[in-house]
């Protein structure tokens, strides 16, 4: 990677860009009298969220160990990843890089903002290819890279993730929305070492918060400044912060929950060696499986028949379908389906 200059990466336009600031909330106040944004005075929820998120930031702090400074926080890992490429990508002149097969949404942001879109095809085991990797980044010079670890909708880790970060000339965003299952380090501990580095985690999937649509990204203070500088004033609810600040209070909770996933995962994992239909259950490092089957369409049909809902990922991967563990309730209906699909 070449030395480092975040000035050369960002668009001109966002880096002359003023952000709203909440007067109210860049000051302190003792028992202040709310008269400045036309707000109601009545009502449980009259008053705008705090427009920083503060408190929400404060305690991500310090159960991530890293500067509040350096997390900006979304309504949902989506919008992260809509303004990270506002930031970065000029319309139609940038482009950004993904792997194929990953996260949809992706290109949908870059798609909406007028950039191409650059697929990186995985090999069989659904890994990067290095040579690969390294022709198309010089081939195509795009400005944001999305490496989505543990990868969905495949379910692996991307092996030597700091090989991607440091030899791609642009910003890195590792997307970790299901870490927490995986057992892997985050990149998180990367950030002092790579200032390229945006890492990405979400309150929707371990943390059982997917209804109140909050997301995280970790980075340099700078690259965090840009984001807030674009993103809008108000974009995570007081519903939601404070409902989450409430979770990370009760973590041991959260931790009996991931370790009653782990145990279905591998409950499902030995069931599955029975199922005649199943041909091939990849290795998985999230909550969920990406699963092929002798014929997809009959089974994705008789799944749904019986009102399961699963995740057809045929034909971009052939005869695949992603199946998220559930309860023990659940996970057995499911055996049971599948064990019917045998006689069809």
């Amino acid at each position: 990677m070449k030395e480092f200059n975040i000035n050369s990466l960002v668009r001109k336009n966002i880096l002359e860009l003023q952000p709203y600031i909440s007067f109210r909330d860049h000051n302190e106040f003792e028992n202040a009298v709310l008269l400045d944004a036309n707000e109601s005075p009545f009502g449980e929820l009259s008053r705008y969220p705090d427009s920083t998120q503060k408190k929400l930031k404060q305690k991500l702090s310090e159960i991530k160990n890293i500067s509040a400074n350096q997390i900006a926080v979304g309504n949902g890992s989506d919008e992260l990843i809509d303004l990270i490429i506002k930031v970065f990508c000029e319309p139609k002149k940038d482009s950004i890089l993904m792997m194929n097969p990953s996260f949809a949404m992706y290109g949908f942001y870059a798609s909406i903002n007028e950039n191409k879109v650059i697929k990186l095809d995985l090999n069989a085991d659904f890994e990067i290819v290095k040579d690969d990797f390294i022709r198309i980044s010089k081939d195509f010079k795009s400005k944001v890279f999305f490496l989505c670890s543990p990868n969905n909708p495949t379910g692996n880790s991307i092996k030597d993730i700091e090989f991607y970060i440091k030899n791609f000339n642009g910003i890195v965003v590792v997307d970790e929305a299901y870490i927490e299952f995986s057992g892997e380090k985050s990149c998180i501990e990367l950030l002092e070492k790579y200032p390229n580095l945006i890492v990405l985690q979400t309150f929707s999937k371990a943390w059982g918060m997917a209804g109140a649509r909050v997301g995280m990204a970790y980075s340099s203070e700078e690259i965090i400044r840009l984001i807030n500088t674009v993103k809008a004033p108000y974009n995570v609810n007081s519903l939601s912060s404070n409902k989450v600040i409430e979770l990370i209070d009760k973590q041991e909770n959260v931790k009996q929950n991931i370790e009653s996933i782990l145990n279905e995962i591998s409950w499902l994992e030995n069931e599955f060696q029975s199922v005649n239909c199943i041909k091939k259950v990849y290795p998985t490092d999230a909550n969920f499986f990406l699963i092929e089957f002798e014929d997809v369409e009959k089974v994705y049909e008789k799944l749904l028949e019986k009102e399961i809902l699963t995740s057809k990922r045929s034909p971009q991967i052939p005869n695949c379908i992603r199946i998220n563990v559930g309860n023990r309730e659940e996970n057995i209906q499911l055996i049971n389906v599948l064990n019917q699909c045998e006689t069809l």
